[in-house]
């Protein structure tokens, strides 16, 4: 899952990423409000955490700007913990939820699974595909109640693979949600990643759609055939 974290005080902005990246997200970051807006309109996040009282654009006006331009990833707004005027603004503008400052860094990182489990329809935490389950508050992964240990690029493919269960995953989606700005892009490395995955887990749970993508399904490669032709297609 990839975030946006646009916080103009340099120190908070690195804790927050620095404890979503010891998560397992990839993150970028912005420190004003413009910049902020500019990440916001041109990459595909799944998540923005976002102050409001930003220098050279607030957070208001950018949440505003974002959701007119039909952007509508969650975001999470961090308010001073007094301007309860400013929350009712941020959810007004559309926003999804909002923490108070100070706040300790759990509640964030709570805050934003819960909005990640809500925008792919899952009701808990835990992640459940035929045998493999993944929890996302510990970041563990598991086949059959054995633990199964990953990498970090691994346990972030099979997360948004399972995030996304029931529906085909483009190799463009995922570099682009799985990787941050800077990184080197190439789709062929998901291909060695995916590889790793079925062997590391040992069940058949990623289908590969022919030049679509891929597909995390707990009923089968049968079950994926009959249903090839009915799956949305997802991604550019």
């Amino acid at each position: 899952m990839r975030l946006l974290v646009v916080e103009d005080d340099l120190d908070l902005n690195r804790q927050i990423v620095r404890a979503l990246e010891e998560a397992g997200y990839v993150v970028d970051r912005a420190y004003d409000g413009e910049e902020g807006a500019f990440l916001g309109e041109t990459e595909p996040y799944d998540a923005v955490i976002l102050d409001l009282g930003l220098p050279k654009k607030d957070g208001i006006s950018i949440i505003g700007e974002w959701r007119k331009a039909g952007r509508v990833m969650p975001i999470l707004i961090l308010t001073a913990r007094d301007r309860w005027s400013d929350k009712v603004k941020g959810f007004d503008a559309g926003a999804d939820d909002y923490v108070a400052k100070p706040f300790h860094m759990e509640e964030v990182l709570a805050r934003v699974r819960a909005l990640l489990r809500r925008a792919a329809g899952h009701a808990t935490s835990e992640l459940v595909c035929g045998p493999v389950q993944l929890d996302t508050r510990a970041s563990r992964v598991s086949v059959d109640g054995n633990a199964v240990k990953l990498t970090s690029h691994e346990y972030r493919l099979l997360s948004y693979l399972m995030h996304h269960s029931g529906r085909v995953v483009s190799r463009s989606e995922i570099v682009d949600h799985l990787y941050d700005q800077d990184f080197d892009r190439d789709s062929n490395t998901i291909e060695v990643f995916v590889g790793r995955l079925r062997r590391k887990l040992g069940v058949d749970i990623i289908q590969t759609m022919r030049g679509l993508g891929y597909l995390v399904n707990a009923e089968g490669p049968a079950a994926d055939k009959s249903k090839a032709g009915t799956a949305p297609i997802v991604g550019r």
